[in-house]
């Protein structure tokens, strides 16, 4: 077997174990874990993060350092720097500082293949929304090839319609949940009317 067809099985395999999280319904922690270790063994990169949206910031939710420091940033702002332009764009986006300490994006056809990239955001969609992202990061400048752009993309789609999902139904319990209290409400509201000859205002003061 020719290592392009071994990479192409190993590329499926992976795509799919994270699809099979995702179609069991384990939890988002595990989805997230076995993505982990697929982007680190797919890119070979020393500190692998990943963020979940939460209200108008993206909040660390696993990681792995080869290192084992502390991660320095447990959340980034949503809509400002580089993620608002990987809302804008929804393509992975190599990232860079400049002089004045200021981040820069750029869109994959811009990016290195001479060092390469020290710093790469995968972009988490669902329905074109950004609801979190991989962040991958090198000691040594490495060059991605257009399969592994295109993999990582895959991933971070698959991942954001899981999270998606996973926002809907907890929507959707709240809702019920909301529904079922009034339900009761309205019940023993009539209870106290009929037994006590309460209004409906009183009885809901009562209740």
């Amino acid at each position: 077997m020719d290592t392009k067809q071994t990479q192409i099985e190993t590329d499926v395999e992976w795509v799919h174990e994270i699809g099979r999280h995702i179609a069991r319904g384990d939890t988002l922690d595990e989805a997230l874990a076995a993505t982990v270790s697929f982007a680190i063994a797919l890119v070979n990169c020393d500190r692998c993060f990943i963020y979940v949206r939460d209200g108008a910031e993206l909040a660390l939710w696993v990681w792995k350092h080869l290192d084992q420091e502390e991660p320095k940033y447990t959340k980034l702002p949503l809509g400002n720097g580089y993620t608002a332009l990987l809302a804008e764009h929804r393509v992975p986006m190599a990232i860079s500082s400049n002089s004045q300490d200021q981040s820069q994006a750029r869109i994959p056809d811009q990016w290195s293949t001479d060092p390469g990239e020290t710093f790469v955001s995968v972009p988490l969609l669902a329905r074109k929304e950004l609801l979190g992202v991989i962040n991958l990061q090198h000691g040594r400048p490495r060059r991605y090839s257009l399969r592994e752009v295109k993999l990582l993309s895959s991933v971070g789609c698959l991942l954001g319609a899981d999270i998606g999902i996973s926002r809907l139904e907890s929507q959707n319990s709240d809702l019920l949940m909301e529904l079922e209290t009034r339900k009761l409400v309205e019940r023993g509201k009539g209870i106290l009317q009929r037994e006590l000859g309460l209004s409906e205002h009183e009885a809901f003061l009562a209740l």
